[in-house]
């Protein structure tokens, strides 16, 4: 087998090129497009390319650079963060610290088609509310800046001004590239639900339309998030919108689930005549009469000697020879006393047990945002760390209709982690083993804030805390299952980034490559390098990771996940022993990597036999 270098160069849009070299291999000469190629393959299907040619769409200033931004690969990767969670050796649940848009670009490989459900609360464009300013030369460097680690101190957040003649435009340009990145990670069956106010909600509709479909629109939930009135203001704005988009709308809607049935609706559940099929409710045997049929039209004599016919524009729902039947089986109900109007009975052992999500969520049902600081204030001991969460409730309901027990959830602006909190008290509640991953950047608390003074020096810290608190409770209560987390963070990749040098000084030129004579940077870490590593390779952040104890000289690292159909062993060693090579038994299908240094070109041959090797 070929021995490949390995970089950290990968973006989805390499799976792209190769779906299209896969349907369209014409339009394709010397690895590049052929676009009149293309062009033909595709024939009427293309639009026209004059100038009077227009199509439907969302379009402004700085929409393209949103879009080339998605696939920029990401300069940097996720170190983990040893001693900030909890049970980190065992838990399936990922907190990643660092910021979104390259935090996405680097769990393509690993987690794409993986994502059951995404909920994300973004910034609101009120003028005040910050929006992340993306660096479009240097995302890392950017990153770094703003979060102290670089040279040149920043700082992470910035206004958007209404008089700023791209009001709109900022946003929709912070939020499009993440919305597409977001969409690849999501299983076919897979959703994604947006907490949005009026401000945007008519611009992110028609952007998810382009991003996901418009027929993946599934619908607009309108949250009751406070239910006292505002008399400073024109009208009181009581709402916001929680907009539900689905990779696969069929696939999406086959997978809903219902909410649980309340103890209200419970209630309408009976056995008035003590049947052996346990309780039910009755229900109207009449129905419009617009679409009927002449047999839905009859007369039906009660057992104490009633005649009954159908109302004025109506008619029966069955036909006289099924009423027969259902009231031989005893699914006919005509009254305690045999006089009522016929009810056809429905089993609670029968259905779905369980209620039709409605669109309009009410306070008392999800709770209200004034709910929600309540009650963190409460889990953090009476200190208000977090001005704007959501209530779990409200979290909670998007995740009893959106998955079952064993999914992956995912909320990239973790804010305080009420997504987190509530998938937790979820488990608890179903004895499900669903597991999440937040992302959430670590974005200075205001001075003078609550929670600064509680010594929480970023929101990613309250969200951390907030996950040990949660994690905490519910231990108390013997809960079974997972209720830890592991802790990553965003930081500089261990390979060099090549710089672009564009001068004709030849002594500089030399001195560019004979950087790049190890691609290492010169502190990296072993333990660093390892999960840079295992997301190149395409493995998830919770895969078993062990040490392999036979191999008595060298360290090597046996790297193994459900979601794999390989094995991955990892050696960093500067030199790999002869007894090594002998003892690693592999088959063809799994890779090893190790430094192309620690290895001889003869051994090369000789494990490349035998494996996928790669080397660093």
């Amino acid at each position: 087998m070929p021995i490949e270098k390995l970089r950290p160069s990968f973006t989805f849009d390499q799976d792209k090129i190769e779906q299209l070299k896969a349907v369209a291999p014409e339009a394709f000469a010397d690895g590049k497009i052929n676009w009149d190629a293309l062009r033909a393959a595709l024939g009427d299907h293309l639009e026209p390319e004059d100038a009077e040619a227009e199509h439907f769409g969302l379009f402004w200033p700085g929409k393209r650079e949103a879009r080339r931004l998605a696939s920029i690969p990401s300069k940097g990767t996720l170190v983990p963060a040893q001693g900030e969670g909890i049970d980190e050796d065992s838990t399936q649940n990922i907190f990643i610290e660092g910021d979104n848009l390259e935090v996405l670009k680097l769990l393509q490989k690993s987690y794409a088609g993986t994502i059951k459900m995404i909920y994300i609360d973004p910034p609101y464009n009120t003028g005040n509310d910050f929006v992340y300013d993306d660096d479009f030369t240097d995302p890392l460097l950017d990153y770094l800046r703003k979060t102290n680690q670089s040279s040149k101190e920043g700082v992470i957040l910035t206004t958007n001004p209404k008089t700023s003649g791209r009001f709109h435009s900022n946003w929709l340009s912070m939020m499009y590239p993440r919305l597409f990145l977001a969409r690849q990670l999501l299983r076919d069956d897979g959703v994604i639900w947006i907490s949005l106010d009026d401000g945007e909600s008519g611009h992110l509709r028609t952007m998810c339309d382009e991003i996901f479909g418009e027929e993946n629109f599934v619908a607009n939930f309108i949250w009751e998030k406070r239910t006292t009135r505002e008399n400073r203001r024109v009208f009181s704005f009581n709402h916001d919108y929680i907009f539900c988009f689905a990779k696969d709308k069929e696939l999406f809607q086959a997978s809903r689930k219902l909410l649980p049935l309340s103890e209200e609706a419970l209630k309408r559940y009976s056995n008035p005549d003590n049947d052996s099929r346990g309780t039910w409710q009755s229900v109207s045997l009449n129905a419009q009469a617009g679409h009927a049929t002449p047999a839905q039209f009859y007369t039906i004599k009660t057992p104490s000697g009633r005649k009954l016919d159908p109302p004025p524009g109506r008619c029966w729902s069955v036909t006289e020879r099924r009423l027969k039947e259902l009231i031989a089986d005893n699914r006919i109900w005509f009254g305690s006393d045999g006089n009522n109007v016929p009810r056809l009975k429905v089993f609670l052992s029968e259905i779905d047990q369980g209620l039709t999500p409605h669109t309009l969520w009410k306070a008392d049902e999800v709770g209200t945002t004034d709910s929600a600081k309540k009650a963190l204030i409460e889990l953090f001991g009476g200190k208000a760390v977090y001005e704007t969460p959501k209530p779990v409730d409200l979290l909670r309901r998007i995740i009893q209709i959106s998955t079952s027990e064993t999914e992956l959830v995912m909320d990239f602006f973790g804010g305080s982690c009420t997504t987190a909190h509530a998938m937790l008290d979820q488990n608890r509640e179903d004895q499900g083993k669903r597991s999440f991953i937040m992302i959430q950047w670590p974005e200075p608390t205001p001075q003078d804030s609550e929670a600064k003074r509680a010594g929480f020096e970023t929101i990613a810290e309250i969200g951390k805390e907030r996950i040990r608190r949660v994690s905490k409770n519910l231990s108390k209560g013997k809960t079974q299952g997972d209720i830890g987390f592991k802790v990553f963070k965003y930081l500089r990749s261990n390979f060099k980034a090549w710089q672009d040098y564009h001068g004709e000084d030849i002594q500089e030129i030399e001195t560019l490559f004979s950087r790049f004579e190890t691609p290492l940077v010169d502190d990296w870490k072993p333990g660093d390098l390892l999960i840079e590593v295992i997301l190149l390779q395409g493995f998830p952040l919770d895969s078993k990771v062990t040490e392999q104890t036979e191999f008595k000289k060298n360290q090597v690292f046996l790297v193994e996940s459900p979601s794999s159909t390989h094995r991955l062993f990892v050696c960093l060693d500067k030199t790999i022993k002869e007894d090594t090579i002998e003892r690693l038994k592999t088959d063809k299908h799994d890779i090893v990597v190790c430094l192309d240094s620690a290895i001889s070109d003869e051994a090369k041959i000789r494990l490349g036999d035998t494996c996928n090797l790669k080397v660093i």
